[in-house]
């Protein structure tokens, strides 16, 4: 305070020091978001940091006055002017990050999740622009129609997310706070193993997992193991070679619904599948949480049948066994097994995961805020699951931004039972990011930040070395700033 009256009892500066401390300060560089203050307030924190004193402040305006007395005080504290004025991509591996700029210099971060197409977000900016960020279920009624299953609601969750640590920020809270606060200071993990061909080999790397502190694991058991081994399968032969979700031919085993293959286990192949839990059941013993996911497309007989297989092995739940969109089909499922069913990770909205749980066709609900519409929509969909009785654990494969982000969703959810980690085996993933000490993981746990927003913030370094070929950092995208459509869907 002190330092403050001095400066303001300095010698009464002349007309002609007033225009030479506006001259030197208009030289300053602007900010690389111009938009993000008016003329004024811009030209006033440019004249101040030229040095105006008391005799300046004399001479101005008594609005300028004021607007210069106040030119240092914090405008994130002033959440109702905030305004979006630019949204931005950075590509890096599978992942397109997401950010979306304010009026008053704070952003907010999120991802058009993992595998998925950066313009599902992209076409959204037009939308957007304008808008108060915090306004966010206001904003999410405007794009929600454009979202879809799968990597589809990429955009609109992309968008969601990036509003969130927005608005924490803004506000100066963390996420978890804005979306009623937390019922756990710390979020379980759940660990995917990528698939081995060897079940030894299989059970040793699940064993590695719980040495390295994790408490919860799962395991990609699918009939792609066993399909070169003679009298596993029947009927394989019209969907060789068994490729890999990323096959995109739509006549190809990955692209076809479970129930039209028509592909049968035989008693050897369930002997072979199960043979994997088996021995990482040796490894790692039965106090330990084991999942299994990426059966492979299989009809839900067959489902029925693999799972009464693996009940012997007390697995904590069977993934994705067919379509969520099943939802009679999953209900026998569920009613013929004793091991808990689950699925939802490619599901939009908490709509859609209504039929699920309203007939109780599935025990654990599983959204990803990636597709599913964001934070508060992972959250909708686990309150409303609560009702019914049913727990919610959550997937992620994508940033650490989004992952942190998802901690606090996590946090805020009572039925909540564990958050995947789908990086672990990935070494600069998280140098990705700054704001917490590593790792982020620490004896299975996330420690659920404190610091405004989702709690992390880019390493730009990190992340211009991983950017894919051809993308830049966060180029601009003025493009895709104009609206070109009338969007209404009834008349």
């Amino acid at each position: 305070m002190k330092k403050s009256i001095a400066h303001l009892l300095q010698p009464m500066d002349s007309p002609g020091d007033l225009r030479e401390a506006r001259s030197e300060a208009s030289k300053l560089p602007e900010q690389k978001h111009p938009s993000s203050q008016d003329s004024r307030r811009s030209f006033l924190q440019k004249a101040g940091l030229g040095g105006l004193s008391l005799g300046g402040l004399m001479m101005l305006p008594i609005e300028d006055t004021v607007a210069h007395s106040t030119s240092k005080v914090n405008r994130n504290s002033n959440p109702s002017e905030l305004k979006i004025t630019d949204m931005r991509v950075a590509h890096y591996g599978n992942v397109p990050l997401l950010k979306i700029y304010t009026n008053q210099g704070i952003h907010g971060l999120g991802d058009v999740r993992d595998g998925a197409d950066k313009r599902y977000a992209l076409m959204l900016k037009s939308r957007i622009l304008g808008e108060n960020p915090c306004n966010i279920e206001k904003i999410f009624k405007k794009i929600e129609q454009f979202g879809g299953h799968g990597r589809q609601g990429g955009g609109v969750s992309g968008v969601e997310m990036a509003l969130w640590d927005l608005a924490g920020k803004a506000y100066g809270v963390p996420l978890y706070m804005l979306l009623g606060g937390k019922f756990r200071d710390k979020v379980r993990i759940y660990v995917d193993t990528p698939t081995m061909p060897d079940p030894d080999e299989f059970a040793e790397k699940m064993k590695e997992r719980v040495e390295k502190g994790f408490t919860m694991l799962k395991m990609d058991i699918g009939i792609g193991l066993i399909k070169d081994i003679p009298d596993t399968l029947t009927n394989k032969e019209p969907w060789m070679p068994l490729r890999g979700w990323t096959d995109r031919d739509v006549m190809s085993h990955a692209q076809t619904r479970h129930q039209h293959t028509n592909i049968q286990i035989t008693p050897k192949g369930l002997e072979k599948m199960v043979e994997y839990a088996a021995k990482a059941r040796e490894k790692v013993g039965y106090e330990i949480p084991l999942a299994i996911d990426h059966f492979g497309h299989m009809g839900y007989n067959e489902m029925i049948k693999l799972a009464r297989a693996f009940e012997p092995y007390n697995i904590a739940w069977l993934e994705d066994l067919i379509p969520w969109q099943n939802t009679e089909q999953w209900k026998r499922i569920t009613e013929a097994i004793t091991t808990p069913t689950l699925t939802g990770e490619d599901t939009y909205h908490k709509r859609n995961f209504k039929d699920l749980i309203e007939n109780r066709a599935v025990d654990i609900v599983h959204p990803d805020p990636g597709s599913a519409g964001g934070y508060l929509q992972t959250k909708k969909i686990g309150d409303y699951a609560e009702e019914f009785e049913i727990g919610m654990a959550i997937h992620h494969a994508a940033s650490p931004i989004t992952f942190m982000g998802t901690v606090h969703a996590a946090a805020a959810t009572y039925n909540f039972i564990g958050l995947e980690h789908h990086s672990v085996d990935n070494p600069w993933w998280e140098n990705l990011v700054t704001g917490i000490d590593g790792p982020l993981v620490q004896n299975g746990y996330v420690q659920v930040p404190e610091s405004p927003g989702v709690g992390l913030e880019l390493n730009e370094d990190e992340v211009k070395r991983r950017l894919r070929p051809g993308e830049e950092y966060f180029a601009p995208t003025e493009e895709w700033n104009e609206l070109k459509s009338w969007d209404r869907t009834w008349s």
